[in-house]
C-alpha cells in the first residue's frame, strides 16, 4: 500500500496541483427553516431574514455563533490549544489529501480530487475510519497554532467535497452492520460506510470541535456556515431515526445525540435530541451494566469506552446546567465501573486484552482518572489512581471478585512487584466478547507474562475474517478446548469464590460443548504461586487441549516433564509444569498476541493434550510458579488425592521443593 500511495502522490505533485476551494457563493436558505428565530440573540437573524435579508442574516448568524458566551464545550479549552508533532503532521498530510485513518495502516493518498470510495485493503476499519475524518481536527488545532488560513481553507473545501461525494440513501438497517459481503453496489454501498449510524454519530461529535476550532477563520464565511448547520441538522435528523438497537454503538450515539441538542439549541429539534440522548443513557446504564460495575461486552477497552460515554455525557450537563436530568443511580455506576477497572488493571496501568481489547497507554489512562477524580472526589481509590499514589489511599483489599461479569482478581500487592492474575469466566457477552471462558493474564514483578491474545483485526474481507476469527478461537487463549474446536458455550457459572487466606480458590464451570463441560479450580498459595487444576467432565470423545501461551522471549521446554520455563533477561520469569493420571503429550502450537489494531507479537505457545475415549473425565493438575533467579531450580509434582470426579469436592497434593501441600474444597 505504501507504494500505491507513493506513485499517486508522485503523479499529483507532478501536474502542479494544489486545492482549489470553490468557495460558496449563497446561502443556504434551508438552514433558517431548521431554526428556531425567537430563540434569545437571534433577534437580528430572524429581523433580517424576514425583510428577505439573507446573506445579511446570514452574516448576523455567524456573528452570533462568534460571540455566543452561554453555551460551554468541556472537552476542549480554546485558550490552551497545543499542537503535538503527531497532529502537525496528519494536518499536513491532510493537506496532501493523504488522510490517516485506521490505526494498524499507513495513511493513503486518496487523489487529486479526493475519492471518498477508495479501499486500498477489504478491511471495513478502513472505510468507516475515513468517514470519520481524524485529520480535521488536527488541521483545527494546526490553524489555530499557525494562523495559517491554508488549513482552514483546506478543511471548508474538504468538508464540501464530502457531502457532495456522499448523498444518503435509503437502505436498510440491517446493511449498515454487515461486516463481510453486502449486495449494495455503486453509492448505496458507499452509504452502508459514509452513513452507518455510529460513524454520523462520530462527526457529530468531532464536528462541534472543528466548529470551534474553525469559527474565527476568513474561510469560515456566512455561506459556509449555512451549508454546516444544515448539514449538521441532516446528520442529527438521521442518526435520531437510525439508533444501533443495542450495545455500545448505542451509547456512543446517544451521548453524542445529547452533545448535538446541547451545544446547538437554537435548532427547533434541539430538545428533542437532548431528551433522546439522556433518556437512552438513563435506560441503557441499568442495561449494559452489571449490579458489579461490569460492562456487558466484558471487553476492558470496551469497559473504557463505556465509562467515559456515561462520564462525558454526564460532564455535559454538568457544565450546561442539566445535571438533574441524570438520576444518583447513574452516578453511582459509573463510579462502580471506574473501580471494576481499576482493578482488573495491573500495576504499571495497562489492562487485560481480553476479548477485542486494545492496550491503553499509561499516561491517557491517569488523564483518564484525574477527571474521574474531579467527579468523585470523596473517593480516595480514585484520586490514589489518579496521582499515582502520591494523593488519596489504594484499596484496603487485595484479591477482588466480580462474580456478575465473571472478572477475578488475585493479588498479593498494589506494587509494580506484585504476582496479579485476572481470570475471565463470566456469562455470554455482547459482541466485541470473545468465547475464552477461563483464560486469565498473570503479571509478575513488573511484567505480563501471559497477555491474551487480542483480537487483532475486526471484520473486511475473507482474508481479513480469517485473521479476526484465528485471534478470537478458544484455542489461543489460557483454557481448555476438545480437538481444537471453538467452544459452544459461554456461560460460565462460578462455584466458589474465597479471596481471603493463605489459600485463596475459585472455582468456575462452563458448559463449553454439547457433551462436555469444563471445571477449572484455581488456586493462590501462600501470594507466591498457582495451582490450576481443569476437568473435562462429561460423554464427549476426542483430544483435550489444554492451552498455555506466554509473552514473548525465550523458553525451555521440556517434553518429558511436562513443563516450561521461561528465560527472559530481567527478574520476572515463570515456570509451567502439568501433571495428569492419564497418558499426555505436550505440542507446540502458534502463538501470537494483539495489543492494538493490526499489531501482532509471536509468542511461544503449548497445549497439553490428552485422549479421551470414554466418559471418564480428564483431568489436569497446573503448576505455575514465578520467580526472579533464572537460574531458579525449583522441582514440582502434583497428584489427586480423590482418585476420581467429585461434583462436590476436590482434593490434591502439590510439592514445591518436597514441601507438601494440600489444597481442595467442598462444595
Amino acid at each position: 500500500m505504501k507504494k500505491i500511495t507513493l506513485f499517486l502522490l508522485c503523479a499529483w505533485l507532478l501536474t502542479g496541483y494544489t486545492t482549489e476551494v470553490n468557495a460558496q457563493t449563497s446561502v443556504n436558505e434551508k438552514v433558517f427553516s431548521l431554526l428556531n428565530l425567537d430563540y434569545p440573540g437571534l433577534e437580528q437573524v430572524k429581523a433580517l431574514y424576514q425583510a428577505q435579508k439573507k446573506e445579511e442574516a446570514a452574516q448576523a448568524l455567524l456573528s452570533y455563533y462568534r460571540e455566543r458566551k452561554d453555551i460551554h464545550h468541556p472537552d476542549i479549552n480554546l485558550e490552551n490549544i497545543r499542537l503535538s508533532p503527531e497532529n502537525k503532521k496528519r494536518a499536513d498530510d491532510a493537506m496532501q489529501h493523504i488522510f490517516y485513518g485506521q490505526e494498524g495502516y499507513e495513511p493513503t493518498f486518496y487523489g487529486k480530487d479526493i475519492n471518498w470510495k477508495y479501499w486500498p485493503i477489504k478491511d471495513n476499519e478502513i472505510r468507516w475510519m475515513l468517514h470519520r475524518h481524524k485529520w480535521f481536527i488536527p488541521m483545527g488545532y494546526a490553524y489555530r497554532a499557525s494562523k495559517d488560513e491554508k488549513y482552514a481553507k483546506e478543511w471548508t473545501f474538504q468538508y464540501m467535497d464530502w457531502i457532495k461525494k456522499n448523498p444518503l440513501l435509503e437502505i436498510s438497517k440491517e446493511e449498515y452492520e454487515i461486516l463481510d459481503n453486502s449486495t449494495l453496489q455503486d453509492e448505496a454501498e458507499n452509504n452502508r460506510f459514509a452513513w452507518r449510524p455510529l460513524e454520523v454519530s462520530d462527526r457529530l461529535q468531532a464536528q462541534l470541535i472543528q466548529f470551534l476550532l474553525f469559527l474565527p477563520a476568513q474561510s469560515f464565511t456566512p455561506e459556509f456556515l449555512t451549508d454546516f448547520l444544515w448539514n449538521y441538522h441532516r446528520h442529527a435528523l438521521f442518526l435520531s431515526k437510525n439508533y444501533s438497537k443495542q450495545g455500545n454503538h448505542l451509547l456512543f450515539e446517544a451521548q453524542r445525540m445529547l452533545y448535538a441538542g446541547t451545544f446547538f439549541p437554537e435548532f427547533k429539534d434541539a430538545a428533542q435530541w437532548r431528551k433522546s440522548g439522556i433518556d437512552i443513557l438513563n435506560h441503557e446504564i441499568q442495561i449494559q451494566v452489571y449490579p458489579d460495575g461490569g460492562q456487558y461486552e466484558l471487553d476492558p477497552h470496551y469497559h473504557l469506552a463505556t465509562i467515559n460515554i456515561f462520564y462525558y455525557a454526564l460532564n455535559m450537563g454538568t457544565v450546561n446546567g442539566f445535571r438533574n436530568e441524570f438520576p444518583q443511580s447513574y452516578i453511582d455506576t459509573i463510579e462502580r465501573m471506574i473501580m471494576f477497572y481499576a482493578n482488573i488493571c495491573f500495576p504499571d496501568y495497562s489492562n487485560p486484552c481480553f476479548s477485542d481489547a486494545i492496550l491503553t497507554g499509561k499516561q491517557p489512562t491517569i488523564n483518564y482518572y484525574k477527571k474521574w477524580s474531579a467527579l468523585f472526589p470523596d473517593n480516595q481509590a480514585i484520586r490514589y489512581f489518579a496521582t499515582e499514589g502520591k494523593e488519596g489511599k489504594r484499596p484496603d483489599y487485595l484479591s477482588k471478585g466480580f462474580t456478575t461479569s465473571g472478572f477475578f482478581i488475585f493479588r498479593n500487592s498494589w506494587g509494580q512487584d506484585a504476582i496479579q492474575m485476572v481470570v475471565k469466566a463470566g456469562p455470554k457477552g455482547e459482541w466485541h466478547c470473545q468465547p475464552d471462558n477461563g483464560t486469565f493474564e498473570l503479571w509478575f514483578n513488573g511484567k505480563n507474562l501471559f497477555p491474551d491474545s487480542g483480537s487483532y483485526v475486526f471484520a473486511g474481507d475473507e482474508e481479513v475474517m480469517r485473521l479476526r476469527n484465528w485471534f478470537r478461537a478458544t484455542a489461543v487463549h489460557n483454557t481448555l478446548t476438545l480437538d481444537n474446536w471453538t467452544i459452544e458455550v459461554t456461560e460460565s457459572v462460578t462455584k466458589l469464590w474465597q479471596p481471603e487466606g493463605n489459600t485463596q480458590i475459585l472455582v468456575t464451570e462452563n458448559p463449553g460443548y454439547k457433551d462436555l463441560k469444563h471445571r477449572r479450580s484455581v488456586f493462590f498459595v501462600d501470594n507466591s504461586f498457582f495451582v490450576i487444576v481443569d476437568e473435562a467432565i462429561g460423554k464427549a470423545k476426542g483430544t483435550v487441549n489444554l492451552h498455555y501461551q506466554l509473552c514473548e522471549g525465550e523458553t525451555a521446554l521440556d517434553s518429558q516433564k511436562m513443563s516450561l520455563t521461561t528465560a527472559l533477561e530481567n527478574e520476572s520469569n515463570v515456570k509451567l509444569q502439568c501433571f495428569s493420571t492419564d497418558k499426555m503429550k505436550v505440542v507446540k502450537e502458534e502463538g501470537w498476541y494483539s495489543t492494538g489494531y493490526r499489531q501482532r507479537s509471536e509468542r511461544p505457545a503449548i497445549a497439553f493434550n490428552i485422549e479421551k475415549k470414554d466418559d471418564k473425565p480428564v483431568r489436569y493438575i497446573t503448576v505455575i510458579y514465578p520467580f526472579k533467579d533464572k537460574n531458579n531450580k525449583d522441582k514440582f509434582n502434583a497428584r489427586f488425592k480423590n482418585k476420581k470426579f467429585n461434583e462436590n469436592e476436590l482434593e490434591i497434593e502439590v510439592k514445591v521443593n518436597g514441601k507438601s501441600r494440600v489444597l481442595g474444597y467442598k462444595l
